[in-house]
């Protein structure tokens, strides 16, 4: 975690999620499923992360890996059965890390899908506007044929300025 210039910032070890997120997100414009999806992935790290963590700092109340993620997937969703409960305080922040998490993502993809919902929204209605106003285009443009035949009918066939 040292800098070697104090200028630069410190070298993060990101782990592999992080590299694949930023790859993720900066791969093209980011849309709100783009957004859901990187949100996922993160939740299912934490979640994992969280599990495995838990049962490694508190294998007492966390006897495996299983019983971590169980608890983890159930804090994560704020169900909190209350069968597995972590004891100690490194537990207790694990919790609001994946806590906060779960909320987090919940709020993400209901934004998300609100965000989709208004995008189709005004597209839908400016397609149906010019639905309508080429059908109307169309009708005049027809109105107008017609005229002229029947104007070309009365005179006998013959085009608007010409001879004898």
């Amino acid at each position: 975690m040292m800098a070697s210039n104090p200028n630069e910032p410190p070298q993060v070890n990101e782990g592999a999620i992080l590299p694949w997120l930023r790859r993720y997100i900066s791969g093209g414009t980011l849309t709100a499923r783009r957004a859901a999806v990187a949100i996922a992935m993160v939740t299912l790290t934490v979640t994992l992360l969280g599990g495995v963590l838990i049962r490694v700092l508190d294998p007492d109340d966390f006897p495996s890996i299983g019983s971590g993620i169980w608890w983890s997937v159930q804090t994560l969703t704020t169900v909190g059965y209350g069968d597995v409960v972590p004891e100690n305080s490194i537990g207790r922040v694990i919790a609001t890390v994946v806590m906060l998490n779960g909320i987090a993502f919940l709020t993400v993809i209901t934004a998300a899908v609100t965000a989709l919902l208004i995008e189709r929204m005004p597209r839908s209605r400016a397609q149906d506007d010019l639905r309508e106003t080429v059908v109307s285009r169309l009708d005049e443009i027809g109105s107008r044929l017609d005229a002229i035949e029947s104007t070309l009918g009365e005179r006998g066939d013959r085009p608007a300025g010409g001879g004898p």
